[in-house]
């Protein structure tokens, strides 16, 4: 039996992009760990750091690998390729 994937996802509590983003995961039953950085540099930061470089909001991470943000996690959605990612090892 498959273990659940660890979902990670930075965001900012009124960022559009964040709450769609959230609402695709809680509309498949996904939990996940967020992590509210609103005017949180030194956590922007680390968050860009584990994102190669990326600082755009949100950053989704699936089994510590970062996929994106929003529009990659939809995109993942469309072609069929988020739920074998969310079925974890």
């Amino acid at each position: 039996m498959n273990t659940p994937a660890k979902v990670e996802i930075y965001t900012w509590r009124f960022c559009p992009f964040c709450i769609r983003a959230k609402a695709l995961l809680d509309r498949k039953g996904v939990a996940y760990e967020e992590y509210a950085i609103d005017g949180d540099q030194a956590a922007r930061g680390a968050m860009a750091q584990r994102a190669d470089g990326r600082s755009s909001l949100p950053q989704i991470f699936i089994n510590d690998q970062g996929i994106g943000g929003c529009d990659e996690l939809h995109s993942l959605e469309r072609a069929g390729r988020l739920d074998p990612l969310l079925q974890g090892a």
